[in-house]
């Protein structure tokens, strides 16, 4: 479980946010939005221990991001907005790549069977050939070669055709149907009401609170 407690972010005078609290469960995809800058991406960011938080506390699993740090990495996959592949080489080779630097020795098999779980089936053509939605799979597809309990996604569907971003969303939800928990961005309203389980809302923007306040699916502005 993801307990989040009177999380603060500033960048100088000027502050990001300020109080959140939430709780992510075991197999939940929580869906986050707000108006730009209200601080999403920061927010990822720092519960992927990429930046740290002025004020608060987070725990994953029991264990806390101020004195865990090592063990928590381990745990936790993180997919920012722009792409973190290396475009000249080829799928197997960024996974290749990639798997050298994880904590989770995986073997070539492994590998490709975690691109053809979701539908990323070129294997040896060079990711500069790709399309936007390959593209994005195989970003994903990198984050979990160490299978984390955690995974952030930050715009993972952005720009891409509707088969590509339907795939990863049915692949999402076989994840958290496994125990993964995880918090996905999107500005997709409808995506967000078909993939999300709960979704969260940050920033004083009321456009969020009012679009899913007919919504079957749990809605939360923090701090309400």
């Amino acid at each position: 479980m993801l307990i989040v407690e009177k999380l603060s972010k500033s960048y100088g005078k000027n502050m990001i946010f300020d109080n959140l609290s939430f709780n992510v469960h075991p197999g939940e995809i929580v869906g986050l939005v707000g108006e730009n800058g209200a601080g999403k991406s920061t927010l990822l960011s720092i519960l992927a221990m990429v930046q740290k938080a002025d004020a608060g506390t987070i725990t994953l699993n029991h264990q806390c991001y101020q004195t865990d740090k090592k063990e928590l990495r381990r745990q936790i996959g993180f997919v920012p907005q722009d792409l973190a592949i290396w475009e000249q080489l080829s799928v197997k080779e960024n996974m290749q790549f990639f798997a050298q630097l994880s904590w989770v020795k995986k073997d070539m098999a492994e590998l490709k069977e975690l691109c053809l779980q979701m539908q990323l089936e070129k294997w040896d053509e060079p990711v500069k050939s790709l399309s936007g939605g390959m593209k994005r799979k195989l970003n994903i597809a990198i984050s979990l070669i160490h299978d984390p309990h955690l995974l952030l996604l930050d715009e993972p569907t952005a720009g891409i055709d509707l088969k590509s971003r339907t795939e990863i969303g049915r692949y999402l939800k076989q994840l958290a149907s496994q125990g993964k928990m995880i918090i996905y961005t999107s500005h997709d309203m409808d995506e967000l009401r078909s993939l999300c389980d709960r979704v969260l809302c940050i920033g004083k923007d009321p456009f969020y609170k009012n679009i899913f306040h007919e919504s079957p699916i749990p809605f939360l502005a923090i701090p309400d």
